[in-house]
C-alpha cells in the first residue's frame, strides 16, 4: 500500500485562518488618558508578543480612561464600553495575514 494510504488523516488546516493576539479592557487602564493605544505601544508595554498578528480588544473589565485605540478587532461590548468611557476605537488591516 502507498505511503499517502498509509498515513492516518487527521482533519483539515486552513493557511488562511487569522490569529488574534487577545487584549482584554481592564489591562488598558495602564495608559494615561487621551492617548492613542495601538498595536506598536501594546507591544513597547509588552502586552501583545508580536506586532505582526491581529489584535483584539475583548471588553472583559472596566475602562476609566477616555483612549483612541487602533485595532484589528473589538467586541461589541468593548465597543460600548469605549465609547460610554469617551474613547473612540479605529479598526485596522492587517498586511501580514493571508500572505499579502
Amino acid at each position: 500500500m502507498p505511503l499517502a494510504r498509509r498515513i492516518p488523516k487527521r482533519g483539515f488546516n486552513s493557511p488562511s485562518v487569522e490569529v488574534f493576539q487577545i487584549v482584554n479592557l481592564e489591562v488598558l487602564n495602564r495608559f494615561a488618558d487621551n492617548t492613542v493605544v495601538s498595536p506598536e505601544t501594546l507591544l513597547k508595554e509588552n502586552i501583545i508578543k508580536s506586532s505582526r498578528q491581529c489584535v483584539k480588544i475583548l471588553g472583559d473589565g472596566e475602562l476609566k480612561k477616555s483612549l483612541t485605540i487602533k485595532a484589528h478587532g473589538f467586541s461589541k461590548s468593548a465597543i460600548e464600553k469605549i465609547k460610554n468611557a469617551g474613547g473612540t476605537t479605529e479598526i485596522l488591516i492587517n498586511n501580514y495575514a493571508k500572505g499579502k
